[in-house]
């Protein structure tokens, strides 16, 4: 009987053994077939085990010098080997347009974000993206965003009251700081209807330090491509800090759904609707949507869209207008041309709230967002995966590949843009945009899987930078040097120093 057993065990440890043997070399020849196929790529000679991970300096500006440095050589794409991971990097319009035009799904990456924001819009794809876009874009629609315009007013009167001190007292802020909690103040406020009374409190706000260290955390795991596997990667102290921070935000947004379930099914809810003049807002639209089949989004669905828009929803715009601010309070006779602009605005009107219909008219704030929008990228890039075979530049891509669209380098792609480095709004009159190409210009990604709350953030970006400069002058602080931080969202490294200088007119 032992010998029976003794030999069944034998005859399982042996076929257990064959079919690991039988995997690895399968794994073996499928990446020799694809290393094969992809040599055609343009790339810099590789090192056999580290790739071309030597050779990047790291998220930072010597390492976005070396993304410009490559493209002046191989400005459509190019290859990068992060270890055994290829990557093919597009850069150009007409390149970079053969992805985003389709609806390609998001992965690589974008696997080591779902941790933190789910299986929402950012990363979904498929059906599922397909029908929880259909379902949440009518939280967008201008009947949705115009009350909107009155609350990001009100944000910025509280971000214009707490400077006010540091005008009065001849003092720098850092920027990225406090512009991240007006922009968590407004997405809280906008899309669930949640005041936390942020911008008054101050100081560490534990939701941005968790989003900011998660950030951070990601973009060093990037480049460690043995520490992608999760299991790997929970095992390491970053890792058990990354999925802290994680449970952290998900509890923010489970309170703010309870809350709202709560007001809902006490009567509250309509109250808060009348106050929005009827409009649903974002969570609104989240508990109600049904699809065709009258099935709604699972609590779970309904949490990771939460917790994706209140990441993106205050992140990304957050570096958008600390960027703006740095490039106006770097080039004074821009910042005097957005103000006459501004002052030739408020000049008609009784109050100093900005409201829809005014943002089209402020023609050189315009300008400035779009080319610091270029400049700065505040979302450097984009993963796709292939899920075909297809060709790029009559270069062959097989499927499974991981196709990284770097906006950074679209927007400084030397056949397109002159003088990348230099900040020249008038890129953007109308006279000079007309034969550009429509995929050249793309911070909000472009195609099917675009961004699909680009105007919410527009807005918010240009009234939140016409309060401010109608009322006062920046400065940047010539002591302290910006550098920039390449993570999820493009940071400053050691922060962004602002003066602001109340102008003449305000001063009583």
């Amino acid at each position: 009987m032992v010998a029976v057993l003794s030999s069944a065990v034998s005859i399982l440890l042996v076929t257990a053994a064959v079919y690991c043997v039988i995997l690895v070399v399968n794994a073996i020849l499928k990446f020799k077939r694809k290393s094969s196929i992809l040599k055609q790529v343009p790339q810099l000679p590789a090192h056999w085990l580290w790739g071309h991970l030597r050779d990047i300096p790291g998220p930072n500006e010597a390492g976005l010098k070396f993304k410009r440095d490559l493209m002046s050589v191989m400005p459509r794409l190019n290859l990068l080997w992060l270890g055994y991971l290829p990557m093919v990097n597009v850069k150009h319009p007409e390149t970079a347009k053969l992805i985003l035009k389709t609806s390609e799904p998001k992965g690589g990456a974008y696997g080591l974000i779902e941790p933190w924001v789910g299986d929402g819009l950012l990363i979904t794809g498929g059906k599922k993206w397909a029908r929880n876009r259909r379902l949440l874009t009518p939280a967008f629609h201008f009947d949705i965003l115009k009350p909107y315009i009155t609350i990001k007013n009100r944000a910025a009167d509280i971000f214009l009251n707490k400077i006010k001190e540091f005008a009065k007292n001849d003092q720098y802020f850092e920027a990225f700081s406090h512009v991240s909690m007006y922009t968590l103040d407004v997405i809280l406020k906008c899309a669930f209807s949640f005041d936390t009374d942020c911008q008054n409190i101050g100081g560490k706000h534990p939701y941005v330090l968790a989003v900011n260290e998660n950030s951070e955390l990601l973009a060093q795991r990037y480049f460690k491509p043995w520490l992608h596997p999760s299991w790997i990667y929970n095992l390491t102290s970053d890792g058990r800090r990354f999925h802290k921070n994680c449970d952290f935000v998900h509890k923010v947004a489970e309170d703010i759904i309870a809350k709202r379930k709560d007001a809902l099914a006490s009567g509250q809810g309509d109250e808060t609707t009348t106050k929005r003049k009827k409009c649903l807002d974002f969570l609104d639209i989240l508990l109600t949507a049904k699809d065709e089949n009258g099935v709604g989004l699972s609590t779970l669905e309904i949490r990771n869209e939460v917790d994706t828009f209140l990441f993106e929803g205050h992140d990304t715009t957050a570096s958008a207008i600390s960027w703006t601010m740095f490039s106006l309070a770097g080039h004074p006779e821009h910042q005097e041309a957005v103000q006459k602009g501004i002052d030739d605005l408020m000049a008609g009107k009784k109050t100093e709230d900005i409201e829809m219909e005014d943002l089209a008219k402020l023609t050189h704030l315009n300008m400035c967002v779009k080319e610091c929008l270029r400049l700065h990228s505040p979302v450097p890039f984009i993963q796709r995966i292939t899920t075909q075979d297809m060709v790029i530049d009559d270069k062959p891509i097989p499927a499974g590949t991981a196709i990284n669209i770097q906006l950074y380098c679209v927007h400084h792609n030397p056949l397109v843009w002159d003088n990348s480095m230099e900040f020249r709004p008038e890129r953007f009159a109308p006279e000079n945009c007309d034969n550009r190409n429509a995929y050249a210009f793309v911070p909000f990604s472009a195609g099917p899987r675009n961004c699909i709350g680009q105007n919410f953030a527009l807005h918010e970006i240009k009234i939140f930078l016409a309060r401010l400069l109608h009322k006062y002058s920046i400065k940047l602080d010539p002591n302290h040097k910006v550098l920039k931080r390449e993570t999820v969202t493009m940071r400053a490294e050691n922060g962004i120093r602002i003066k602001p200088i109340l102008r003449q007119k305000h001063v009583t």
